[in-house]
C-alpha cells in the first residue's frame, strides 16, 4: 500500500479521534488547527517508514501524541506556561457558580481545561484513556508499562472525582 493510501486510510478511520486529541492538547482554535495540520503532516511522513510491526491505530496515535507533546512543550517554553502535577491539580480552586447546572459541553470543556494543565505524560495517558484505549495499548503508544499506565489512570480519575465532589467540576 502506498504512503498516500496508508495516510488516507488512517484519516478515514481515525480522523475524528485525531481532532478530539488535538482539542485535548490545545484549547485555542487557531493553534488547534495548526496542531492538527502538524499531526497530519507528521503522520503522512511517518508512513514512509511504517512496517506494520504494530497496529495502524497504535502507530497513528503514537505519531499524534509525539507531535502533541512537542507542541505543548514548545508552547510552554514560548509562553512560560505552568504545567502541574496530579498533586497540584487536586488543590485547584473551585470553578464557576456551584448553584449553576452546567451542560455536558461545559463539563467537557472543564475536563479538558484540567487535562491541559497536566504535564504531557499524564495528559497523554488521560486522552488515550478517554479514547477507550486499554492500558496495554496506552503503554505501547507512550512507552510506559501497562501497570504504570493503570496506576496513572487510577490517580487521575481519583483526582478528577475529588474535583467533581468538591464542586470544582460540575
Amino acid at each position: 500500500m502506498s504512503q498516500d493510501a496508508q495516510f488516507a486510510a488512517a484519516l478515514a478511520e481515525h480522523g475524528a479521534a485525531l481532532q478530539r486529541l488535538a482539542r485535548g492538547y490545545e484549547a485555542d482554535p487557531a493553534e488547534r488547527r495548526d496542531l492538527l495540520q502538524g499531526i497530519h503532516l507528521a503522520l503522512w511522513r511517518s508512513f514512509a517508514g511504517f512496517d506494520a510491526r504494530c497496529s495502524l491505530r497504535t502507530w497513528v496515535f503514537r505519531v499524534a501524541h509525539n507531535v502533541g507533546a512537542t507542541h505543548v512543550l514548545r508552547r510552554k517554553r514560548a509562553k512560560n506556561l505552568h504545567l502541574t502535577t496530579l498533586d497540584e491539580l487536586a488543590n485547584f480552586p473551585a470553578v464557576g457558580d456551584p448553584e449553576h447546572v452546567l451542560a455536558d459541553r461545559d463539563r467537557l470543556a472543564r475536563l479538558l481545561r484540567l487535562i491541559h494543565r497536566l504535564k504531557p505524560p499524564d495528559a497523554q495517558v488521560m486522552l488515550l484513556y478517554l479514547e477507550d484505549f486499554s492500558a496495554a495499548d496506552i503503554g505501547e503508544v507512550t512507552g510506559l508499562s501497562a501497570g504504570a499506565v493503570a496506576t496513572r489512570i487510577h490517580r487521575i480519575k481519583a483526582v478528577l472525582a475529588r474535583q467533581v465532589d468538591e464542586g470544582r467540576i460540575a
